[in-house]
């Protein structure tokens, strides 16, 4: 009897020993922004390698990296998708716990939506009249700050239609919300001396129901547009891409959310796009060298690739000539690129 169950207790040791060795799924976490993208590269990758679906998690940008940053055990992602670069303290904490090779791709340029329902006119839109709509605090006809008074669109600008300021938008683990937070909100406050030494970096949200956080999940945004008709959204031009038979996009400074806009730089909302990995990983996970080589193909992130037909904003040739090769020879990601903001050497 004894004997038995010492057979028993080293062939479950040795189970757990495999399993913690090696997996054969692959993990993904982070951005809803380019979750889309990432869980079609993921559908393909099965169907070409047949290897197991990798999971895929919409999780935000900052909650992808939590995760991610937090371990180098198998028990934590393999990569993560980022709506925007790291950030020097994420990096940090990925070192601390030793997360100290990584090699970053950019999947290529998104511009942040102002989308409302179809029913609806056409709207535009400054980057002044969204911080004006949006900020915690306003400067008064007195020129000193006081809570937020806006309760209609033309209230800020007679232009503007009459109303009710509501804005879906994303939480703020989300790199949407980061970049949103800086281009718009932080962007449009230099424009206003009330704000002393928060000008320039003010982006306060208000609290008081015209900003409405909505989630990780986007479509659940595009939904809420249908109903709400006098409502605005925000969120990745992939989303508005998809649902242009429900929704349309305001323009923003005179300038519309087009994908010859933002591969420009000229649509004033243009961010790239990027995903994570852990090269410590690579040994143990089953099929993480095919994946990435798979995301990383001008078949994917090209100018012709299928991702653009589900709203991706490619890259030229040349710069994906240069991110595929940092990929392919697994370029360690340094603090210094980091403050770069790039994931090229």
């Amino acid at each position: 009897m004894t004997i038995k169950m010492s057979a028993v207790a080293l062939l479950s040791v040795a189970a757990l020993s495999v399993s913690a060795s090696a997996r054969d799924q692959i993990k993904i976490v982070g951005s809803s922004t380019v979750y889309p993208f990432t869980s079609y590269v993921a559908e393909e990758f099965k169907a070409v390698t047949g290897n197991p679906t990798p999971v895929v998690e919409s999780t935000g940008t900052g909650g992808g990296m939590k995760l991610f940053c937090a371990g180098d055990g198998l028990d934590t992602p393999d990569f993560t998708n980022a709506s925007r670069p790291i950030k020097a303290d994420e990096f940090e904490i990925c070192v601390k716990n030793g997360v100290t090779d990584i090699t970053g791709m950019m999947v290529g340029f998104d511009g942040i939506a102002i989308a409302q329902s179809k029913i609806n006119g056409e709207v535009a839109l400054s980057k002044e009249h969204l911080f004006l709509a949006l900020a915690d605090e306003v400067p008064g006809k007195d020129g000193k700050l006081m809570k937020n008074p806006y309760k209609t669109w033309n209230e800020i600008d007679a232009k503007l239609p009459n109303r009710k300021i509501t804005v879906y938008g994303p939480p703020t683990t989300s790199g949407t919300r980061d970049s949103f937070d800086e281009m718009v909100m932080e962007a449009a406050s230099k424009k206003f001396d009330a704000y002393g030494d928060k000008k320039g970096k003010y982006k306060a949200i208000r609290q008081d129901g015209a900003f409405v956080p909505a989630g990780e999940n986007d479509n659940l945004i595009v939904q809420k547009l249908t109903k709400d008709t006098a409502a605005f959204g925000i969120f990745g031009y992939s989303f508005l891409e998809e649902n242009g038979d429900k929704i349309n996009g305001a323009t923003v400074d005179g300038v519309a959310p087009t994908s010859e806009n933002i591969s420009s730089g000229k649509y004033p909302i243009s961010r790239s796009l990027y995903i994570y990995a852990k090269n410590s990983h690579r040994a143990s996970v089953k099929g993480m060298d095919e994946f990435f080589k798979l995301y990383v193909d001008d078949k994917m992130v090209g100018q012709k690739g299928v991702l653009k037909t589900i709203g991706l904003v490619p890259m030229t040739a040349e710069e994906l000539k240069k991110v595929q090769a940092a990929v392919l020879a697994k370029t360690k990601l340094t603090e210094e690129m980091v403050k770069k903001h790039t994931i090229l050497p």
